[in-house]
């Protein structure tokens, strides 16, 4: 069989507060919504920037970390894999699709002060490390002066060279 890849990576900003659950057998869950957009030329040539919305799932220790450090407008890096799951509507006996994006990897980028929460400076967290590990590098959030400085060190388009 021939080798294949489902790889997804996002960075982008929290559309609504998380919705976090779990289910019968204890497992949490977050469900949230990511927008990333992307700038592009028109016809006439002006700057246009379209955004997409992303549907996120989170399981286990992720989804407490996003119970815990995500809120509306928090800037995050996702790493994780395209599902598509299907199901019959109960009403109509439709078939209906919905399209996430699992999470296996998330790094919260919004500083102290930029998130409603209050907190979440840099913390990272895998979902594939092992318990053991996870346990020992829980938090790693960076100091708060190195916030200042990440916010000053904006990148804009014009700063790249080609």
């Amino acid at each position: 069989m021939a080798k294949s890849v489902n790889k997804v990576i996002l960075l982008g900003n929290v559309g609504k507060d998380p919705e976090v659950r779990s289910t019968p057998s204890g497992t949490m869950v977050a469900n949230f919504s990511l927008a990333t957009s992307d700038r592009f030329q028109d016809a006439q040539g002006n700057w246009q920037d379209r955004t997409e919305w992303h549907n996120l799932v989170a399981f286990k220790r992720t989804a407490e970390i996003v119970r815990d450090y995500v809120k509306k407008g928090s800037k995050l890096f996702i790493e994780g894999k395209i599902q598509t799951r299907s199901w019959e509507d109960k009403e109509t006996k439709a078939k209906r699709y919905r399209t996430e994006i699992i999470v296996n990897d998330l790094s919260l980028l919004s500083g102290r002060d930029e998130s409603s929460g209050g907190s979440g400076g840099g913390y990272s967290r895998s979902s594939s490390s092992s318990s053991s590990n996870a346990a020992v590098n829980e938090d790693q959030r960076t100091p708060a002066g190195q916030d200042d400085y990440a916010q000053s060190a904006e990148i804009s388009d014009d700063d790249i060279p080609f």
